[in-house]
């Protein structure tokens, strides 16, 4: 083999070489472009559920970051909390427990191993939450108080009926009605005792109720690849997982003699609202404050000054229509005035033309009659002409001023 073809195979290999490396670089940029792609998708998606909790812009055009920058969850949906942009799902038990220290000794060892099978068949992570909270019977008084007016009612209708039987003499159904109402007596007497005992208990501050919670927590991960799924098929998933691992913590609980329930979101909200306000729920719970919207974090009403500004100028305007129609009132009765002296100027004038053809009693007394005469303006078809001339210079002021 001379040097050529020693030269030539070389060359051969070099180039076979600079192909696998050129091949090797174009997979390295692609799978670098192909990761790109990815993370920027995966940004793109996280500002668009940003922009679905825009910041607020104060009347100078600052802005003002979302609240939910602060909390320690996004949303509540479908009886879950949601967290970490959708990383993360959170459904609540709530324990319904018994009184241990009344238990015998055999009933407390099967309710511990109840309790340790439980453990035993747990395969996900779970945390226990205890809260506390100031007893709130307002709902249980005001049924009480329903249920006594209701009776109330009853009695008035039997008192009637009462009325009316003794009138007709009828003896059979006269006892029988004073029987009923004696029995409704009976059981308003003893629910007003219920409401006022109840309506005591309500006032001591001091009576605390103590719950306990199990938090059951599913992260979208477990799933696997869901960038292939939308946000509804994610938060169906979530809510499947979530609901079977609730029912078996339940199922489980009953060997402990322990009953347990998935709460709603509106307990879900309740739940955050007494954690994020501990002091404030027992003044005020969460339907309070719902309903004088505590929840209206920013004001959208306008400015205070620009309200009074605007008070006044409306005031203005007022003022200024009803001085406006008292000046053409009493502009036309000026006129009219006048126009009366220049009519008896007139008319004396024409007596004068006349003066000849008349006795001198007869011209003097023609004169002061002329004199305190005064025109017939007062009719009802003057006045009523002269209400509606106002009323539509009033009008026209209003339009105007408006």
């Amino acid at each position: 083999m001379d040097t050529i073809q020693m030269l030539n195979i070389i060359l051969a290999i070099v180039v076979l070489l600079i192909v696998i490396l050129g091949l090797v670089a174009l997979i390295i940029v692609k799978k670098m472009v192909e990761k790109k792609q990815k993370n920027e998708e995966n940004n793109q998606e996280i500002k668009n559920k940003n922009k679905e909790r825009p910041n607020y812009i104060t009347r100078d055009g600052k802005a003002i970051d979302s609240i939910y920058k602060f909390m320690e969850f996004d949303s509540i949906n479908d009886n879950m909390i949601v967290r970490k942009n959708g990383k993360q799902y959170v459904m609540v038990i709530e324990c319904k427990g018994i009184n241990y220290d009344l238990l015998s000794e055999d009933e407390k060892n099967a309710v511990e191993m109840g309790f340790i099978e439980m453990l035993n068949t747990l395969r996900f992570p779970i945390q226990l939450y205890v809260q506390t909270r100031t007893l709130d019977l307002t709902d249980l008084i005001k049924s009480y108080k329903k249920r006594t007016d209701d009776i109330r009612d009853q009695i008035a209708r039997l008192d009637y009926q009462i009325s009316n039987a003794t009138a007709q003499n009828d003896m059979n159904t006269l006892n029988r009605l004073q029987f009923e109402r004696k029995r409704k007596i009976n059981i308003l007497e003893y629910g007003e005792s219920i409401e006022d005992y109840t309506l005591k208990i309500s006032e001591s501050k001091n009576i605390l109720q103590q719950k306990t919670y199990i938090v059951v927590s599913y992260y979208t991960s477990e799933y696997g690849d869901t960038s292939k799924y939308s946000n509804d098929e994610i938060r169906d998933i979530a809510f499947s997982e979530l609901y079977t691992r609730c029912q078996t913590i339940i199922r489980s609980l009953a060997s402990a003699e322990v009953t347990g329930r998935v709460i709603s979101s509106e307990e879900l909200a309740e739940l955050l609202y007494v954690a994020y306000n501990r002091d404030g729920s027992e003044n005020y719970n969460l339907k309070d404050a719902l309903n004088a919207e505590y929840d209206r974090l920013y004001s959208t009403a306008k400015d205070v000054m620009e309200e009074k500004k605007k008070r006044i100028e409306e005031q203005i305007d007022d003022e200024a229509s009803k001085l406006a129609a008292k000046s053409i009132i009493k502009a036309d009765e000026i006129n009219r005035e006048q126009r009366e002296t220049r009519i008896k100027q007139r008319a004396q004038e024409m007596i004068d033309d006349y003066k000849d053809e008349m006795t001198d009693e007869l011209y003097k007394e023609t004169k002061n009659q002329i004199a305190s005469s005064k025109l017939e303006e007062n009719s009802e078809e003057s006045k009523q002409e002269q209400q509606n001339g106002t009323e539509r210079r009033r009008r026209v002021i209003r339009r105007k001023t408006n």
